[in-house]
């Protein structure tokens, strides 16, 4: 049996039966003035029982409209802050503060033919100081009357690269002297260390100090000297040494003439360019320097351990 609560009384359904049978009289009146209307529009009475812009889907003769294509969003502008590399765009150059003191770079143009010692370039090290005796040393120049000398450390000194070099050293009180390199200071001498006679570290502190800061440059000094060559003990036709002293520059190679050209001598630790098998021993010779200068030479003959004076000299930089 339905509960109380679900059932409608009778009055209420008669008034919704009533309502239903108008409702559907007044919508068969206006079927049926549509239909007698002779200009056979039926929007006008559409529109006034239609929501405005609302459109009836029974308009069989009025296409309906297509949708308008969507216009594409236009991309993001890149970032100012973060702009897109181009393909085209040269990579950063590595700044120059990130080369170690102890290895500067070198100035392009003024030396192509120069080791890790360039001209143009202030190294900073230390310097001590040695008994040089009589001024030789591992660069086996000989006895020497100016004793203004030094060692190179071993790094710097590059194979005896170094030797004859013209130094400028400076110290922190604004003392500075001249020495040439005619020895090699061994490990533990670091890179940019300098080893002085005690008569050059004197011009710039007292001996006890022992030990002191400096800067130091490479030098093209004036001088009226010219170069000299000198071959080695035991040099022959079949084996020689050859060694160039008094050069105002650094000297990068030695060369010899043989029947092809020039043939390139290699250089050793004790400051000699050897042949070994007796290639152009005697013959003409031919020195550069760090500045790619070349001098010819030509009338040396074998004669070792004698100190030969040529006519030539490199220009001053």
């Amino acid at each position: 049996m339905a509960s109380r609560s679900h059932r409608r009384p009778p009055s209420k359904r008669r008034s919704v039966l009533v309502s239903a049978v108008g409702v559907a009289a007044v919508g068969l009146l206006l079927s049926l003035v549509m239909v007698l209307r002779p200009d056979g529009e039926p929007d006008t009475v559409r529109s006034a029982a239609e929501p405005a812009g609302h459109q009836s889907s029974a308009t069989a003769t009025t296409p309906a409209r297509k949708p308008e294509p969507k216009k594409p969003k236009p991309k993001p502008k890149p970032s100012k802050a973060s702009p897109t590399p181009s393909a085209t765009t040269p990579s950063k150059r590595p700044s120059p503060t990130s080369a170690p003191r102890s290895s500067p770079r070198p100035v392009s143009g003024t030396a192509p033919l120069a080791g890790r010692i360039q001209p143009q370039v202030t190294y900073k090290g230390v310097a001590t100081h040695y008994d040089a005796a009589d001024g030789d040393g591992a660069c086996l120049y000989g006895p020497s009357p100016d004793l203004m000398v030094a060692a190179m450390n071993h790094t710097d000194y590059e194979t005896s690269k170094a030797c004859g070099a013209y130094i400028l050293v400076r110290a922190a009180n604004g003392a500075s002297v001249t020495v040439r390199i005619t020895n090699e200071c061994p490990l533990p001498c670091a890179p940019g260390q300098l080893d002085l006679s005690k008569e050059a570290f004197a011009k710039l502190a007292g001996l006890s100090a022992g030990r002191i800061p400096v800067t130091w440059s490479l030098l093209s000094p004036d001088t009226s000297d010219t170069v000299s060559l000198r071959y080695k003990t035991g040099s022959s036709s079949h084996w020689c040494g050859i060694q160039a002293l008094g050069h105002r520059n650094p000297l990068a190679r030695l060369e010899v003439r043989t029947g092809s050209g020039w043939s390139r001598l290699t250089r050793t630790e004790y400051n000699y360019f050897l042949s070994p098998d007796g290639t152009g021993c005697g013959g003409p010779l031919r020195l550069t320097d760090i500045y790619g200068e070349q001098l010819t030479v030509e009338g040396i003959a074998v004669r070792p351990d004698v100190k030969q004076a040529t006519r030539v000299q490199f220009a001053r930089h």
